[in-house]
């Protein structure tokens, strides 16, 4: 009997692998001959590298800026000449030192990144947007990577989204070349009440006149930079990183999980299940729209295994799980109403759900 266990984070309290193996444990403990093949997954945001290295990738520790200039260590995943990049790692929300810094804060340590991982030989990058703390339009990225951003003097821009309403032109003749696939699941374009600062900027500190000065500024680095391109569904991702990415330097996009299910290697590790476990902190509506549990189960269908999902709380019904692929979810809520304890006692409620999991699902 196998089952595979593909869970995302359950964020704020477990990493992937923790709840793959907390779940792993728990089936054991019912049935101890089962074999729980533990495969933790993302969708291009939080834990991106983490997932990748869990599935055989081999992690890069390299300096980097951060998004307001600090120095940090950020990782990438390596395996051939595929290099998996997770923007959070260096311009993450998590990397501010203290307050947000919504006009000035930058990009420039993805570029960082992604510059080293070519530098490492790396061809192809693939490129996880979520969790920015900037919005810069991905200027910051580009000029990390040789691109240089100019006044109407010939001098350099500083850092920031603010700073493009200034922008004269754009010199790309230093630079690098890069094959760029972007994990997104963000439909947004650049700019207007959708854009990346209408929607995102709030949660970055930007203040209503900080969107409307940095909303601005992005339509003008458009007009530069290429704007037929602001429009495109997820230019506005990760503070218009998305775009950048796009309209300079020709990425393609996937949707997240779909692209890191692929790196991952599931639909070899699908062979011979059973059973899928998969999950995340919340099920919601939001898990609907290209989550990584709507997308391991949909995976799943593909291939007749059924998937029952795991979660702090579940806020979906039985037909919107059904929509989903889910056939059954199992809520730490279910075991403990408390949410404090539920994220303090996360690992061992979720070896409990296993448990029911193992009885319902799993004939010895």
């Amino acid at each position: 009997m196998r089952v595979l266990v593909a869970p995302d984070k359950f964020k704020g309290s477990l990493t992937a692998a923790e709840v793959a193996s907390a779940v792993a444990t728990g089936l054991a403990d019912v049935h101890p001959g089962v074999v729980a093949q533990a495969l933790p997954v993302a969708d291009g945001g939080d834990g991106t590298v983490d997932a990748a290295v869990a599935a055989g990738y081999r992690r890069v520790r390299v300096p980097a800026r951060g998004p307001t200039g600090v120095p940090v260590t950020a990782c990438y995943a390596v395996r051939g000449d595929t290099a998996v990049v997770e923007l959070a790692e260096a311009s993450g929300l998590h990397r501010l030192p203290g307050a947000p810094a919504p006009l000035t804060a930058t990009s420039a340590g993805t570029g960082d990144v992604i510059a080293a991982a070519v530098r490492a030989g790396c061809r192809r990058i693939v490129l996880g947007v979520g969790g920015s703390a900037c919005t810069d339009g991905g200027a910051g990225m580009l000029a990390a990577l040789g691109a240089r951003l100019l006044d109407r003097a010939g001098r350099e821009l500083p850092p920031g989204g603010a700073a493009l309403s200034r922008l004269a032109s754009l010199d790309l003749s230093g630079l690098s070349k890069v094959d760029i696939e972007l994990a997104s699941d963000v439909d947004n374009p650049l700019c207007g009440p959708r854009g990346a600062a209408a929607v995102y900027g709030p949660q970055k500190g930007a203040s209503p006149d900080d969107v409307e000065t940095l909303d601005a500024a992005l339509r003008h680095w458009a007009s530069v930079a290429g704007p037929e391109f602001s429009e495109w569904p997820g230019a506005g991702a990760a503070g218009g990183v998305g775009f950048a990415a796009m309209a300079v330097l020709g990425a393609r996009t996937r949707p997240g999980i779909e692209l890191l299910l692929d790196l991952l290697g599931f639909d070899a590790a699908l062979a011979g299940a059973s059973l899928v476990v998969t999950g995340e902190g919340s099920l919601d509506r939001q898990t609907l729209s290209g989550k990584a549990p709507a997308g391991v189960a949909r995976a799943a269908a593909a291939k007749g295994i059924p998937c029952v999902a795991v979660s702090g709380r579940c806020r979906l019904s039985s037909s919107e799980l059904a929509e989903a692929g889910i056939s059954a979810a199992y809520a730490l809520t279910d075991l403990e109403p408390d949410p404090a304890r539920c994220m303090a006692e996360a690992a061992p409620l979720l070896r409990r759900l296993a448990h029911r999991i193992a009885v319902d699902h799993l004939k010895p």
